[in-house]
């Protein structure tokens, strides 16, 4: 564990579940919060989601595990224990889940004024649709996000990563590190509500802009943009590359097109977007008798945006993702050995992040449970009662 990290005395009691909740968890515990994993007796799904034990520790890393039931009177009991000692928790069950068990945080705040409770769910806590369940297909459904993605006249389409579920958990990061500022200068704890669909809108925020606007309703431009032309994705002899034109005296040169700076059909931003698919056709035309590698050469040399499309496989074996930006990184888990994962993106000079592995089931149940001040007796007895 990084407990030399920017976040070192923070205790964090994460019982989320599957992706959002986890990951914003696994991200404080990559800074150095100390982070206990709490599942029930028969775990967290994510542990039996395919690839098995990968999906897991992607998002658990960096944290120690226990398991309670907290549909038992004595889970219940430890549970505020627990709840007395944490600085934060984060929970992302569907609303009013805690408030049957009777651990909402109206009663949490009671065992513990200063805890930060982050809730992480469909549609947040309050609304017509906050007791839909909620996962991120739904998410970049109702958010808008599935209404552009794909290309003209096609159905719409999912983005094919859980976007919704990772802005989620990184929003729900910003929110307590933001919460834990407040109450380092009041002493005040607070609630911090979060949702998968609310992400998703701000995800949206420079589409929806258009609307908001012109009250122009956004549709699917496949690999353009709305606000601006050239850019997009074309096709070049080995692949395709991603190109962006913004600099656009300096992208006719690199095209060999300086013609076109006397066009009247592209003289503006306006009038390029107007005509965006005929401009497509002279990049594609230009892109498609060179490779990958020297588009991207030619249009980042003078001075505008080109990037290859890579594959998941050319991603993770980039020299420089993976190299130099350590974008991967290797954990072990018990049951499974080393498993590489996904790491994390933010780079710091003074404490660096760390990623550390995740735990087994109910891994540091002893260790955690006697901090409370309960003998090994009286766990051993836990498990044989399902407690634990």
């Amino acid at each position: 564990m990084n407990r030399e990290g920017a976040l070192k005395n923070i205790n964090v009691l994460d019982m989320g579940r599957v992706l959002a909740g986890p990951l914003c968890s696994a991200i404080l515990g990559d800074l150095g919060a100390d982070v206990v994993k709490l599942e029930s007796p028969d775990g967290d799904l994510a542990r039996t989601s395919l690839p098995l034990g990968g999906y897991f520790a992607a998002f658990n890393r960096s944290k120690r595990g226990i398991t309670l039931n907290l549909k038992s009177e004595k889970g219940r009991e430890i549970f505020l224990k627990l709840v007395e000692k944490a600085d934060v928790l984060v929970e992302n069950f569907r609303p009013g889940v805690m408030k049957k068990l009777g651990l909402d945080y109206r009663r949490l705040r009671e065992v513990n004024p200063g805890l930060i409770y982050a809730a992480v769910s469909g549609y947040g806590q309050e609304g017509p649709y906050s007791q839909r369940a909620g996962l991120d297909p739904a998410a970049q459904a109702m958010s808008g996000i599935m209404s552009v993605t794909g290309f003209p006249g096609s159905d719409s389409a999912r983005c094919g990563a859980s976007v919704c579920d990772v802005m989620a958990g990184l929003h729900a990061a910003i929110g307590i590190l933001a919460a834990l500022h407040h109450r380092a200068l009041t002493g005040e704890g607070q609630m911090i509500d979060v949702s998968l669909c609310d992400a998703g809108v701000v995800g949206m925020s420079s589409v929806t802009q258009q609307y908001l606007s012109t009250g122009q309703i956004p549709t699917k431009l496949g690999n353009g943009y709305v606000a601006y032309a050239p850019g997009g994705c074309y096709r070049a002899l080995d692949g395709e590359v991603v190109v962006n034109g913004a600099n656009w005296e300096a992208f006719c040169k690199s095209i060999e097109r300086e013609d076109l700076l006397e066009n009247p059909d592209y003289e503006s931003v306006t009038s390029r977007v107007r005509n965006r698919d005929r401009l497509d056709a002279i990049i594609n035309e230009w892109t498609g008798t060179r490779t990958v590698e020297q588009v991207v050469e030619i249009i980042t040399r003078n001075r505008n945006v080109a990037a290859p499309v890579l594959n998941v496989e050319q991603v993770v074996k980039d020299e420089h993702i993976a190299g130099v930006r350590n974008m991967f990184t290797t954990v072990n888990l018990e049951g499974y050995g080393d498993i590489k994962i996904t790491s994390q993106c933010i780079k710091m000079s003074g404490t660096p992040a760390q990623v550390s592995d995740p735990p087994a089931m109910g891994q540091h149940n002893l260790e955690i449970f006697k901090s409370l001040g309960y003998t090994e007796e009286e766990i051993g007895q836990w498990k044989e009662e399902k407690v634990i």
